[in-house]
């Protein structure tokens, strides 16, 4: 028999802890009130006679509650249920210390992986950490209800973020209105910062924006290169008039002119790459940041926009030098780029652009992808027209914009009435629901699935509510530099944040996690099998976002599916399933569950097929969703890399390629640092195994990971399958 305690963990029935209860009990009264030992033996035998295989603590507290009483020990079983009740208040008391200790010792597996982009061993991570320790201790003891709690335990649901819940004052990500800021001024700790007046002194500015808001926020931020774009021409006018008051011939004074300005770009764009990654925020890590590469955002600038393109894209395919001076792929900013009809087919204006995007891919993994044209076919606003914006971090995506007939209700400088409004707008946050939970719950039955699923919908909802209902609470004095100083709006002082929560000027993400292994019980099909399975798959995607539809309407708070990025959670899921359902095979039986709608890893499948069956789930994923394929080395095979490009604009809204770039700082090697049996990362040239000198750089759903991973996650990296074959370059 096995014991389900109260945190969900499953352990094995030991008869002696209930002996040990009892007869702490009996020493609290009388001698005539006190349980013999043939009672005590009647009731142990009473429980491993209800054959169960599982049964929780609680229950057994129950029955030995009644038995004592049955017994006519009225005071004993009083001094048990008293006994009973200080036990819970000490577990309550006090949840963290052991885990703290943990954490400072740098013994917790759980916190030495939580993050692929932190390092649990640094003092500003374990800062982080130890202030996330605490806030998912009052959240859980405090804010949350306990079904929520228990959900949360048992794996049934993924209450994100609780290690910052406790402050009522952050949001999940955000899309920074940069040009609001820079064009109009700002303040950042109380120190005023006017409009600059030169390109390097504008990407300087941006970074330190960038460190204030993610400094004030938990998830990943988006800006646009187009902000930065008037500032290019303000430097070239800069120099074109230095020259021009020399006297200089007007060919000559161009000439210069547009020299200094390259090379000011060049300075500005090392300078915002050195800041960003050599900056740490106050979660610890340097800013969860994408930055957006949209042509298509500016008529007047668009020229200026393009060289700035140019050298994002040049800077990272040189790479970042780590501490050996050995250039290799940095996890930050994430790149993203628009692809659109100026760029995308050989003879286009900006085609160069593609090429050298297609280079950096095959190289450092970046940029991801999107499709102006499907996105515009998919993201419709008030008025009926197709829109095209950035994601904000690695895949969570705003909801058309429906705000434009309310006006201007974030009091953005910027604002452009009648014209659909992204920058400036953010999540609040994230549930997750685990499908194959759901599926295993119901045991096949397609009935009870479809009332299981029901129920935990509505406990994602609960638990949503709560996240808002406390978000809600906040005015813009708790993080000016947001709410106040243009990054988010320009509120007055003390004024409430509420608006800006509703009328899907914000979103808040039903999460979902593991829909391929959900389906796959149900029907004994993939959901990529464009036949049963697909079907059901599509129908559970669309009853979630029907139940969104229906929260929204009756909330007037954006409620939006969104395709998880579990990056430990898929760990934790898998270690849940397993202890609720035991191992079944294919479906429990490794240590991850598959992320959102995709294609499980394992399976083997062509690059344009998987794009092509993922992008119709990526239709009914309209809150967050990334597709990706796996490829091998590309670097030599820039042709398949640029078909795949050309692919994704006629047929996915947003996807990434995931190439390998590893280096071992021990023997010099550059390639891909593998994985043995044992899931321990190693050189395939030199065997080194130290993580600390081994640079490895993989995606971790959707966005680049570069310090390691936990078992689960790193099994599913190990179990990956190539998407598209190398033959081209083989050839050549």
């Amino acid at each position: 028999m096995k014991i389900i305690k109260r945190d969900g963990h499953i352990v094995d029935y030991e008869p002696e802890k209930i002996e040990v209860a009892i007869r702490k009990a009996n020493a609290e009264v009388q001698e005539e009130e006190q349980a013999t030992d043939a009672e005590i033996k009647k009731i142990i035998k009473y429980i491993e006679g209800l054959n169960k295989k599982r049964i929780l603590v609680e229950d057994i507290q129950d029955i030995i509650e009644e038995k004592l009483m049955s017994f006519d020990k009225y005071q004993l079983a009083k001094k048990y249920i008293t006994y009973r009740y200080t036990r819970e208040l000490v577990r309550k008391a006090n949840t963290t210390d052991q885990t703290i200790r943990e954490l400072i010792d740098g013994e917790s597996e759980y916190w030495n992986n939580e993050n692929s982009n932190k390092n649990a061993a640094v003092v500003t991570t374990q800062r982080d950490y130890l202030a996330g320790i605490t806030s998912t201790d009052i959240t859980r003891r405090f804010l949350l209800t306990d079904d929520i709690v228990k959900a949360h335990d048992e794996g049934i649901i993924h209450f994100h973020d609780a290690d910052y819940f406790a402050q009522n004052a952050l949001h999940n990500c955000e899309l920074i209105n940069l040009d609001d800021m820079l064009q109009n001024g700002t303040i950042i700790n109380g120190v005023m910062i006017e409009k600059p007046h030169r390109f390097i002194t504008a990407a300087t500015i941006a970074t330190q924006i960038i460190l204030a808001v993610t400094s004030s926020s938990y998830g990943g931020a988006t800006v646009s290169l187009t902000h930065l774009a008037p500032f290019v021409r303000a430097s070239y006018e800069k120099h074109y008039n230095k020259y021009k008051k020399k006297g200089l011939e007007e060919s000559i004074c161009k000439e210069l002119a547009q020299a200094d300005t390259k090379k000011e770009v060049e300075d500005g764009v090392q300078t915002f790459n050195y800041q960003v990654n050599s900056m740490t925020n106050t979660n610890g890590q340097a800013p969860f940041l994408s930055v957006n590469m949209y042509l298509g955002e500016t008529d007047e600038y668009k020229d200026e926009l393009a060289m700035i393109i140019e050298e994002f894209l040049k800077q990272r395919i040189l790479g970042f030098k780590n501490e050996k001076g050995v250039y290799i792929t940095p996890a930050f900013p994430k790149l993203l780029y628009v692809l659109e009809e100026d760029n995308i087919r050989e003879g286009s204006k900006y085609w160069y652009l593609t090429k050298l995007a297609a280079e950096c891919t095959a190289k450092r993994l970046v940029p991801d992808y999107i499709s102006e044209k499907v996105m515009k076919e998919l993201k419709i606003n008030e008025k009926g027209e197709g829109e095209c914006y950035p994601c904000m971090g690695c895949r969570s995506f705003l909801t058309p914009d429906r705000t434009m007939s309310l006006g201007n209700i974030a009091k953005a400088k910027n604002y452009v009435e009648g014209k659909g409004k992204y920058y400036g707008r953010f999540n609040q946050g994230v549930v997750t629901i685990n499908l194959p939970d759901v599926a295993l719950s119901a045991d096949k039955d397609m009935e009870l699935f479809w009332k299981i699923f029901d129920e935990r919908l509505e406990l994602c909802h609960k638990a949503l509510q709560i996240r808002h209902k406390r978000l809600s609470k906040a005015t813009s004095d708790v993080a000016p530099v947001l709410w106040q100083h243009g990054a988010l709006a320009r509120l007055e002082k003390g004024e409430s944040i509420h608006e800006l929560l509703h009328h899907g000027y914000s979103t808040i993400s039903l999460g979902y996690a593991g829909l391929y292994e959900c389906v796959k019980y149900m029907t004994g099909h993939s959901h990529t099998d464009n036949g049963e399975g697909k079907e059901f798959g599509l129908k559970i995607m669309q009853h979630m976002n029907d139940m969104c539809k229906k929260w929204k309407a009756e909330e007037d708070i954006d409620y939006s599916v969104y395709g998880t990025p579990i990056e430990s959670t898929t760990y934790k899921f898998a270690k849940c399933l397993k202890e609720r359902f035991g191992i079944i095979k294919g479906i429990t039986d490794r240590n991850y569950i598959t992320n959102s709608y995709h294609v499980p890893v394992f399976e083997e499948i062509d690059a344009f097929t998987k794009l092509s069956l993922e992008s119709e789930f990526q239709k009914l994923s309209p809150g967050g969703a990334i597709s990706y394929i796996e490829t091998p080395n590309l670097q030599n095979n820039l042709d398949a890399v640029i078909e795949v490009i050309q692919f994704i604009y006629d047929n996915i809204m947003y996807a990434e390629l995931n190439t390998k770039s590893d280096y071992c700082q021990n023997c010099g090697y550059t390639g891909e640092i593998l994985i043995d049996d044992n899931l321990e990362w190693y050189c395939p040239n030199c065997g080194n195994r130290d993580h600390d000198t081994l640079n490895v750089a993989r995606r971790t759903c959707g966005y680049i990971g570069s310090k390691f991973w936990n078992k689960g996650r790193t099994q599913e990296i190990k179990e990956r399958v190539l998407h598209i074959d190398n033959k081209v370059a083989d050839e050549k």
